[in-house]
């Protein structure tokens, strides 16, 4: 079984709502060498205007890949992980995360191709505040290996 066409389009649930904490943010930061100091140093963000720490910008796929995983996870999807690779990520922000947001993903696939035996999954995470407010679109193509 390939994976099912009839994804494109479908939404699914958001995720239950994931509180960002300072620590999750200057451990995150070190991970990924982000060195300014509104990651990891509270005065420095408040000098910036910012209420708390300030998430680096790739920091949200932690959240993003949570929603995703409804999708990989569904039984109607036909997605073998154990043949998907990460194909491509992108981010469209709408502000900063800052330490103590609670925030909620909700993935839609957007489209499902068939390529050479191959299939690429591409969807889209809208991240937002537990009150509604935008926060980012974080779009992630994955690449389904077809069977050898």
């Amino acid at each position: 079984m390939g994976v099912n066409p009839d994804l494109q389009g479908r939404t699914y649930p958001p995720t239950e709502p994931y509180v960002v904490g300072r620590e999750k943010i200057r451990e995150f930061a070190a991970a990924v060498q982000a060195t300014h100091p509104a990651h990891t140093d509270l005065a420095a963000a408040r000098g910036l205007g910012y209420a708390d720490l300030v998430a680096p910008p790739t920091f949200l796929v932690t959240l993003a890949q949570r929603a995703e995983a409804a999708v990989v996870a569904d039984p109607d999807a036909g997605i073998d992980f154990s043949r998907v690779v990460h194909a491509d990520e992108r981010f469209t922000h709408r502000r900063p995360a800052v330490a103590g947001d609670e925030l909620i993903g909700a993935t839609t696939v957007e489209s499902v191709k068939s390529l050479g035996g191959h299939t690429m999954v591409t969807t889209a995470t809208e991240i937002t505040t537990t009150g509604g407010e935008a926060v980012s679109t974080v779009r992630s193509t994955l690449l389904v290996r077809g069977e050898e």
